[in-house]
């Protein structure tokens, strides 16, 4: 990141993928059976995964909770909210096998998750009571390169086939189908953004529309409203804007792929543009550290940039499965620091406590909002009810930095 930030002139490329893609749609049935859990049972724990092939939903995973809710019943809801509602798609809500597999939770896990290491070795704060689910790494970041403060790639990504999706339900281009991907490669100068210099789209369609037909209503439709022109510069004429480049892509979702919760990793964080950490997030209620310390980690990056510390900035966070305080915390501003990292560390430690229990009450954890993250991304998303974008911390965090 450090050359990245020197340089004249270089080229990053990040995708994201529509919700009737396989993996999201695996996600999005992960994640509304949890809200259907968390809903009844704010205190249910769930790890809930989701596999997807031609004609079958496998839903699988570890729930232990004291409500009833009807698994089979919620997965064909998303299903159909997701587009594939016509036989012809080779799947659909009413024709797919539905298999659940689930069990609870293992005791020796919940043990540590309801007493923690340092409440079993005679601690009485109440936010040192709740241990991490699990052992791992995750990470948060923030830039200021976009107002939701997220790389610009991943946040162009999004929003084309967020508008990719919304062209095909309001019927603006007719013979969409569910699934679909973007990508898109944008050219830095010295760490900031130049253009955008390719665009890739691949729409799933009804049979014997003409490609070209295709490539203009796409960009009519889905780019033009999406990249701004400074940005887009010659990208169409200078035939930049690739769309469907094996030339057909009628056969798409889990017909044409298997899909699994959790796969999309790069797609719902950062684009490829930060440190990843070692566990994906649908499907987890948020005692599992691999979804809330992630939040954590983008409420602390997010908030360091709004307040004009950094430009760019990156934390990791670690933990030990029963263990409430974190092992470890770094943090790299990439040479964008307005004052020394060792400083950012200080400040992040004082103004944010990242143990588990705290980091649920403080970001509101306990709530059935995971459905809506579930697809074009967990962070830098306008108009979401998602806590871990506020930027509530910043003017402390500037005045205690001394640049207030």
């Amino acid at each position: 990141m450090q050359s990245f930030m020197k340089s004249s002139g270089v080229y990053f490329t990040s995708e994201s993928v529509t919700e009737g893609h396989p993996d999201k749609l695996c996600d999005q049935v992960s994640d509304s059976i949890l809200d259907s859990i968390l809903d009844k049972d704010p205190m249910g724990r769930v790890a809930c995964e989701t596999a997807v092939t031609n004609g079958l939903v496998l839903v699988m995973g570890e729930i232990t909770t004291d409500c009833y809710v009807d698994i089979t019943a919620i997965t064909r809801n998303v299903v159909k909210e997701t587009g594939y509602i016509r036989p012809e798609y080779r799947f659909d809500h009413e024709s797919c096998g539905v298999m659940v597999s689930i069990q609870e939770q293992s005791p020796d896990i919940g043990q540590g998750v309801t007493q923690s290491l340092e409440w079993r070795r005679g601690s009485r704060d109440e936010l040192d009571k709740v241990g991490a689910g699990d052992q791992g790494m995750m990470v948060g970041f923030a830039c200021n390169e976009t107002p939701e403060y997220m790389p610009l790639p991943i946040s162009l990504a999004h929003k084309l086939c967020a508008k990719l999706a919304q062209a095909r339900k309001e019927n603006v281009v007719p013979y969409l189908r569910p699934d679909g991907k973007a990508q898109v490669t944008v050219e830095y100068c010295y760490g900031e953004p130049k253009g955008v210099d390719a665009i890739v789209i691949a729409a799933q369609h009804d049979p014997d529309v003409p490609a070209e037909k295709i490539r203009d209503d796409v960009y009519e439709a889905v780019v033009r409203p999406v990249v701004p022109s400074h940005l887009l510069e010659e990208v169409y004429s200078r035939q930049r804007l690739f769309v469907n480049t094996t030339g057909s892509f009628v056969i798409g979702g889990p017909a044409a792929d298997s899909g699994l919760t959790g796969r999309k990793l790069l797609v719902d964080t950062y684009g490829g543009f930060a440190r990843i950490g070692g566990g994906a997030f649908s499907g987890k209620d948020p005692s599992k550290v691999d979804r809330s310390a992630a939040y954590i980690a983008r409420y602390i990056a997010k908030n360091v940039v709004a307040a004009g510390l950094a430009d760019r900035f990156e934390i990791q966070l670690s933990y030990a499965i029963g263990v409430a305080n974190p092992l470890s915390m770094f943090v790299e501003s990439f040479g964008s620091g307005k004052v020394p990292d060792e400083v950012l560390l200080a400040l992040v430690q004082k103004h944010f406590d990242t143990r588990p229990a705290a980091i649920i009450q403080n970001l509101q954890l306990l709530r059935p909002i995971y459905r809506d993250t579930a697809a074009y991304g967990h962070f830098g998303r306008d108009g979401a009810d998602f806590p871990w974008e506020r930027t509530d911390k910043a003017e402390a965090l500037r005045q205690d930095a001394g640049l207030g």
